[in-house]
């Protein structure tokens, strides 16, 4: 497991970072967003979607769960399981994300999802500073995260 930890000063670094993180995504990868409510998590998931041109402006899929996206390369999910519970994860849709081998799973507020997911993943944290500062974690967990943060780390 390797971690990797980045400090952002403003939501434009923030958006620098997801970017960076979005143009390394070959299809296939699971990232789970953590973190307090406020912290950026929405930000960085709008800004790797932006990334695969998609025009649509992801929002916070508190309401709905899950949103669906089509990029230039592969499918995104978006889901946000703030309001579920782990054995509320069956027969909602999910099924299908896992399905799709070359999509990019993108998972705010993943607790609830830890046992229903594979555990090949990067968990991103971003952890709120004084005034706009945050810290963002990386943490690989499997050989495609790992080869991921690696080339991160050259960046």
């Amino acid at each position: 497991m390797q971690k990797l930890k980045l400090t952002s000063s403003s939501v434009d670094e923030t958006k620098t970072i997801a970017r960076k993180i979005a143009t390394l995504l070959k299809g296939g990868e699971i990232l789970f967003f953590e973190g307090p409510i406020g912290a950026g998590k929405t930000v960085m998931v709008k800004e790797i979607v932006k990334t695969f041109g998609v025009k649509k402006t992801p929002v916070s899929a508190s309401f709905s769960l899950l949103k669906k996206y089509k990029g230039k390369k592969f499918n995104l999910y978006h889901a946000d399981l703030f309001r579920l519970e782990e054995g509320e994860m069956f027969n909602l849709g999910f099924e299908e994300m896992l399905e799709d081998q070359n999509a990019v799973l993108l998972v705010e507020w993943p607790e609830p999802a830890k046992n229903f997911f594979p555990s090949a993943r990067l968990e991103i944290t971003v952890t709120l500073l004084e005034g706009d500062k945050r810290e963002i974690t990386l943490k690989a967990l499997g050989k495609k995260a790992q080869n991921l943060l690696e080339v991160l780390c050259k960046k």
